[in-house]
């Protein structure tokens, strides 16, 4: 198996930034915790290939295999997006592990973390990364903190 493990000279961040909706907020008065996963969908959708790919007739999806959230600060409802900072801290032949931080230039509200697998739906089996897809990756690697 082949793991990628050290960074590059230059760490790159893919920033998207979402608006925190109405709907979002929960009786308390903030973000519902759920909502945070909407937040991390949408950024990781952005960074990654927005529609299934085809190689040879063959689905080539990712799916998520595990979400790790960590809340740090109540975020409420605001003009303002927030930012969703995503990048890549680790990456093997199947799968990769996303790390984001969900912040304002004041104030990190959550950090989190999604195991991807790389999919084969038409087989409905994992399937090994393609150079395309690891060479893409690899702009945003970082070691996780």
């Amino acid at each position: 198996m082949t793991e990628l493990r050290h960074p590059p000279e230059q760490l790159t961040r893919f920033v998207f930034e979402r608006k925190v909706r109405f709907a979002d907020i929960d009786s308390f008065g903030h973000v519902n915790n759920v909502r945070f996963l909407d937040y991390l969908e949408d950024a990781r959708v952005s960074m990654l290939w927005e529609r299934p790919r085809e190689i040879d007739g063959r689905r080539q999806d990712l799916v998520v295999a595990r979400h790790e959230i960590d809340y740090r600060r109540p975020l409420t409802f605001r003009a303002d997006p927030v930012r969703v900072e995503v990048w890549v801290t680790e990456i093997s032949r199947v799968r990769f592990t996303l790390a984001y931080e969900i912040r304002d230039d004041e104030t990190l509200y959550a950090e989190a973390r999604t195991v991807m697998v790389a999919y084969d739906a038409t087989a409905a089996r994992p399937r090994r990364l393609d150079e395309d897809e690891l060479a893409y990756l690899k702009q945003f690697f970082a070691v996780a903190p």
